[in-house]
């Protein structure tokens, strides 16, 4: 490829501007501002330096670009329009922020070919890239093979702004990469001093080059839109090993706008037809021309796909040689791309001993611990409470200061990021990763959460310590309204199993959805091993554990540890005579997306004595009710308290007395 020139560069941001510009006056919506702002260092940065094949946009051994400022989606779309990345067209623009359109107002993975990751809730994107780094890392540790030409070999680039700098998990994450000493991770950072409020003085100080060095980053300072300096810090950084990369590149917030420019007034509303105007005046082109671009752009964009599709093509040359010298690597590696699952897991059986109660938390680690062998895609870790909620893989290394060929992460008290990275490790490709901590701190991950469940990311998230059983550490340690709230989220599957058998089979059912997050709630306190669990019923989300009549005539509907105490107050029903039936609902959305015939056979319309017990807010299970007047709810819907959790058990009515007090009540 010929040596592109500043002028062409310029030439292409530009362009890059009216289109932006065009696209969010025509929807009147949007954000013009930073599409302005960065054109120079995203232009510089796709013409000379990303090395991204928009004929295979899925190619492997791409650099990863995220845009964690999702709003300067006008920007992401024109690049990808330009360089002809998924067939986006000039028609397709003119739809920007439309109903049905590929260029929605934030940047969505799945839905416009090249975006890596969703993004818009700012900082999240970075956590992601760092993800998306750190895999990339594992990926080389696991496939590459010293003395040849590497099968990955990659960066990941990241572009932000002054409001991802702000948000906390924006340094959770950077914090974290800096420890683990992560090269190849480029954050560009769009620095303009400008919030929708105004100037970021109103509510920032600090040195965000210091802060970023103290992490351990190198940091680069450049004008963002002198192309000299910035080639000059894009070359550097590419030199850099042992450490990520900041570069600070100082921008005027909407260039080119004549009244606008270096105003928070530019930020998130369109400019308007005559600033518009006056902006492509400004910059050179025709005022009464939209959506218009200089042939010698889409040349030049056309050179650099060609020049990135030759790359791809020696790539696939160097790959087949490596896959026929090295078979064993390859099988792995493909195994890890497609997430297969060995059939036989399916069918083993874990021995408990079933005369010892044992907590789901030490059942869920020793089902890990059965998996992660026959699995070497599964890695992870906690927020620093691995040995509370049993998520080590034992004998699988760390992931450590330039170390990436462990399977075990030490996250830090850095619950949001982790979730986040979690993610940002999943998307890449070829690993299942997975985040944990106590589920009262699931507050914490739930907007990652979200984010996983939008792009139908498989990423699991394991909560220990599940409810006020927590005990003495007290209300602000026992989740009561979380577990309700975790079912609101769409796509999430969120298990709640009653004992260790139920565990192994939620961990199997998580395994097999490809489509969305899955979310694992495990007990502090050991609960019994239970008879009639059966893995195609927590498969289905719901199912009778146990009953004394096939014809009921009342029904106990709970999750989690206190579907024990259901069982032994039915049992006690039954030895009197009563007709019950009790129904494990370890995944209480699941089980309504069943057919209606199989919902039936498990919970009859007919039978409308049912008792309702969830260590939890009673909020959504009004759906099971047939009758309020012959339904009967033993839950927690006041906050927890401080006591060893028997006494709470007794305080709160989680006791088969009370359950079955409740019961007698209808029958």
């Amino acid at each position: 490829m010929a040596k592109v020139t500043n002028e062409q560069v310029k030439l292409a941001a530009d362009t890059i501007r009216c289109l932006s510009a065009d696209m969010i006056e025509k929807a009147k919506s949007g954000h013009p501002g930073a599409p302005l702002g960065m054109a120079d260092i995203a232009a510089s940065l796709w013409l000379k330096y990303l090395n991204v094949d928009p004929k295979e946009p899925t190619w492997a051994n791409r650099d990863r670009l995220v845009f964690s400022g999702g709003h300067a989606s006008a920007l992401v779309y024109s690049l990808f329009h330009l360089a002809g990345l998924g067939n986006l067209t000039m028609d397709e623009l003119k739809e920007f922020r439309q109903f049905g359109g590929r260029c929605a107002g934030h940047p969505e993975r799945g839905l416009t070919p090249g975006v890596e990751v969703t993004t818009g809730p700012l900082g999240q994107g970075i956590s992601m890239a760092v993800g998306l780094a750190i895999a990339e890392r594992m990926s080389a540790a696991r496939d590459n093979v010293d003395g040849e030409e590497n099968v990955v070999d990659h960066r990941t680039w990241c572009f932000c702004g002054d409001g991802d700098i702000e948000e906390g998990i924006c340094h959770e994450a950077c914090s974290y990469a800096g420890y683990l000493k992560l090269d190849r991770l480029v954050l560009i950072y769009d620095s303009n001093h400008i919030t929708i409020e105004g100037d970021t003085g109103l509510s920032m100080a600090d040195d965000t080059k210091l802060r970023f060095e103290s992490y351990g980053w190198k940091v680069f300072e450049c004008d963002g839109h002198d192309l000299d300096q910035i080639d000059r810090v894009y070359r550097k950084a590419l030199k850099v090993t042992g450490q990520p990369v900041m570069i600070i590149a100082k921008t005027t917030i909407g260039l080119g706008a004549p009244n606008k420019a270096g105003s928070c007034d530019s930020h998130g509303a369109p400019l308007g037809a005559d600033e518009v105007a006056g902006t492509k005046k400004a910059l050179g082109f025709d005022p009464e021309k939209s959506f218009y671009v200089p042939q010698e752009v889409y040349d030049m964009f056309a050179e650099r796909t060609a020049a990135c599709h030759r790359m791809n093509l020696r790539w696939r040359k160097t790959f087949k040689t490596w896959a026929a010298a090295h078979p064993d690597k390859a099988a792995v590696r493909d195994a890890a791309m497609k997430l297969s699952i060995p059939v036989d897991i399916f069918s083993k059986t874990i021995e408990w001993d079933a005369s010892k109660p044992e907590a789901t938390r030490s059942g869920s680690g020793k089902v890990m611990n059965e998996l992660a062998p026959v699995l070497p895609y599964l890695v992870g870790g906690s927020a620093d409470l691995g040995p509370s909620n049993k998520t080590y893989l034992k004998g699988m290394g760390e992931v450590a200061p330039g170390t990436f060929s462990g399977r075990n992460f030490h996250f830090g008290v850095r619950e949001l990021s982790m979730t986040a990275i979690v993610n940002g490790i999943t998307a890449y490709g070829g690993w299942r990763a997975y985040g944990a901590t106590f589920f009262v701190f699931s507050d914490y991950c739930r907007p990652a959460i979200r984010l996983a469940a939008l792009m139908g990311l498989p990423s699991i998230f394991v909560f220990s310590h599940d409810s006020f059983y927590v005990g003495e550490d007290g209300p602000t340690h026992e989740p009561v309204e979380h577990l309700a709230a975790m079912r609101t989220l769409l796509n999430v599957r969120t298990f709640r199993p009653a004992d260790v058998n139920e565990t192994y089979a939620a961990w199997l059912a998580i395994l097999k959805n490809k489509k969305g997050p899955g979310c694992l709630l495990t007990t502090r306190q050991n609960v019994p091993v239970l008879e009639g669990v059966s893995k195609e019923g927590v498969e289905k989300g719901g199912y009778t554990i146990y009953e004394s009549s096939s014809h009921p005539d009342l029904i106990f509907i709970s999750s989690g540890s206190e579907v024990s105490l259901c069982v032994e107050a039915a049992k006690t029903l039954a030895a009197e005579g009563k007709k019950v039936r009790v129904v494990s609902m370890p995944e209480f959305n699941l089980f309504s997306e069943q057919p209606l015939g199989y919902r039936e056979s498990v919970i009859p319309g007919t039978v409308q004595k049912r008792v309702i017990v969830e260590a939890a807010s009673r909020f959504g299970w009004q759906r099971y009710e047939a009758n309020p007047a012959t339904t009967r709810y033993v839950t927690l819907d006041a906050f927890g308290a401080s006591a060893p959790y028997k006494v709470l058990a007794r305080q709160f009515g989680f006791t088969v007395e009370n359950v079955l007090a409740k019961a007698r009540e209808i029958l």
